[in-house]
């Protein structure tokens, strides 16, 4: 499901892909239903291509969205709790202690919260899960 969840470049919040047309998506906002082109020009990342670095292999962002739910017992992440940077670094660090501090930012992180919100919002709870089942559907389609 991740997969089809995308950020566009530019606007705020997250989009779920409805179609596809000629030079354009058609995208539909997460947060109030709004449906709007996301044209070529526009840089479109689906959340299922987006990884955080770690001090190993770099971590699907699935896994990481879990392991914020889970930390959170599936609640919102309050953004404007943190009074600084370091506390923010602080909070995600507990959550995953082997994020690598140097290439991971504070925006990155602020983001990553923000997202976790909107998705947890949109009815998102099992992460991985559902970035797993969309590959498996789509492999099972083009094997048709």
């Amino acid at each position: 499901m991740l997969r089809k969840v995308v950020s566009i470049a530019g606007k705020a919040g997250l989009y779920s892909l409805v179609s596809q047309g000629k030079n354009m998506l058609i995208v539909e906002s997460l947060a109030d239903g709004k449906r709007i082109p996301a044209y070529a020009r526009d840089k479109v990342m689906s959340l299922g291509d987006i990884a955080i670095y770690t001090t190993g292999d770099d971590m699907p962002l699935g896994e990481v969205l879990d392991k914020v739910y889970a930390f959170t017992d599936a609640k919102t992440v309050d953004l404007k709790s943190f009074g600084n940077d370091k506390e923010m670094r602080d909070y995600f660090a507990q959550i995953l202690p082997e994020y690598d501090s140097e290439r991971v930012y504070n925006n990155d992180i602020r983001k990553l919260f923000s997202w976790y919100n909107i998705l947890l919002g949109a009815g998102f709870t099992k992460f991985t899960q559902e970035l797993q089942s969309a590959e498996e559907t789509a492999e099972a389609e083009a094997k048709e």
